[in-house]
């Protein structure tokens, strides 16, 4: 059952070694701008709480293994606590300490070290979706309809067997993959598809039907289906380093866009936030990859990283988002926010999150029928 079954130590090695990379990448960004803008570092640490073992470099920075592996930070000099609201301390700093202290930069330079971990998850990806797709190969699927399902959005909107697809509202479609993405992002919102038909093109107006889909592992999911299956199998296609270089952007775009879509549907209602997982879910998932090989364990670590930089830029006090809103406030009034303002920022971003995770870990319950096991054993 899930995590409940034996492969649980398995699941949750591989989730380590899965968060603790992204971890170091997310924080490794944070800590080369700020050493860049000279700015000194007390602690770099991967995980939270007591410390497990650590070392210290010649620049006396602290790199640090700690107990709970669910993130990280870079301790800077003159940034006391996470939520990096200036003290009364800054201004009994002596000129040497001034030189290296975080707040005393610049605003720009505070943005940049801010806003330097959310990019280097970008980056991250980028690397590493190259790097497989001139080695292993990007998969690809001729975009050609193999199979119709009767009674499915396709039959109903026309759709037919030997179809290929052309664009999607507007979209090229390579690959059948770009079907899938762009239909699985899809609310009941009708779809306007050319596809080629013979010798020439058709346009049809189809609307895909929400379906419940069980995966490999018996993980059930609700996705937007058209109802279609491939012509052909999966191939992988490899290619010359500056080709998979621009393939890795495009796809690394490609995602964070359906995750905004799919923050956006579930904002507005459009979407239930039943797929919305947390910790749990993601031990799981990285233990269903690394089933696969390493190349299925990387392609999920790029995936990964690119929703982990994206929620921290969110506007939320707390994340790295919320610290940019503050400098953009700070550069509209030309003097930062007022300490109160800054403080009940921070209590209203940390409440969200917590609220955000508590929820996360509740669905993840469910997911994994936690939940109903612990049902069964008191009914």
């Amino acid at each position: 059952m899930g995590l409940m079954s034996g492969g649980f130590v398995f699941a949750v090695f591989w989730f380590v070694i899965v968060l603790t990379v992204l971890v170091f990448v997310h924080e490794l960004g944070h800590y080369l701008v700020a050493r860049w803008n000279k700015v000194r570092i007390e602690v770099f640490s991967i995980g939270f709480g007591p410390e497990i073992f650590g070392w210290h470099d010649r620049a006396g920075t602290r790199w640090k293994f700690s107990v709970m592996p669910l993130g990280g930070y870079v301790k800077m000099f003159g940034d006391p606590d996470p939520t990096s609201i200036p003290s009364s301390e800054l201004a009994a700093m002596t000129p040497e300490e001034r030189a290296v202290s975080f707040h005393h930069k610049r605003l720009p330079q505070r943005a940049a070290v801010v806003a330097a971990g959310p990019i280097a998850n970008f980056l991250f990806a980028i690397v590493v979706l190259t790097g497989l797709y001139a080695t292993v190969g990007q998969s690809f699927t001729l975009p050609e309809v193999g199979v119709v399902d009767p009674g499915s959005a396709a039959e109903a909107g026309g759709i037919k067997q030997g179809d290929i697809f052309l664009t999607i509202d507007g979209q090229p479609i390579e690959r059948f993959e770009d079907v899938q993405r762009l239909v699985q992002i899809n609310t009941g919102a009708p779809l306007t598809i050319v596809l080629k038909r013979g010798d020439g093109q058709v346009t049809l107006a189809v609307t895909p039907k929400m379906s419940e889909v069980t995966d490999r592992f018996g993980n059930k999911h609700q996705f937007s289906l058209l109802g279609i299956h491939s012509q052909g199998l999966v191939q992988y296609v490899r290619y010359d380093p500056l080709t998979a270089l621009r393939r890795a952007g495009t796809e690394t775009v490609n995602s964070a866009t359906v995750a905004l879509q799919a923050v956006w549907q579930m904002i507005v209602g459009a979407r239930t936030a039943d797929d919305l997982g947390g910790p749990l879910r993601i031990a799981q998932m990285s233990g269903e990859m690394a089933h696969f090989g390493i190349a299925a364990v990387l392609s999920f670590m790029a995936f990964l990283s690119v929703n982990l930089g994206l929620i921290n830029l969110f506007p939320i006090p707390v994340l790295d988002g919320g610290h940019l809103l503050f400098y953009a406030a700070e550069a509209i009034r030309g003097k930062p926010l007022g300490h109160r303002a800054q403080e009940l920022g921070f209590r209203f971003g940390l409440a969200l999150v917590m609220m955000l995770m508590v929820f996360a870990t509740w669905n993840d319950l469910v997911h994994l029928r936690v939940v109903e096991f612990l049902k069964s054993l008191v009914t």
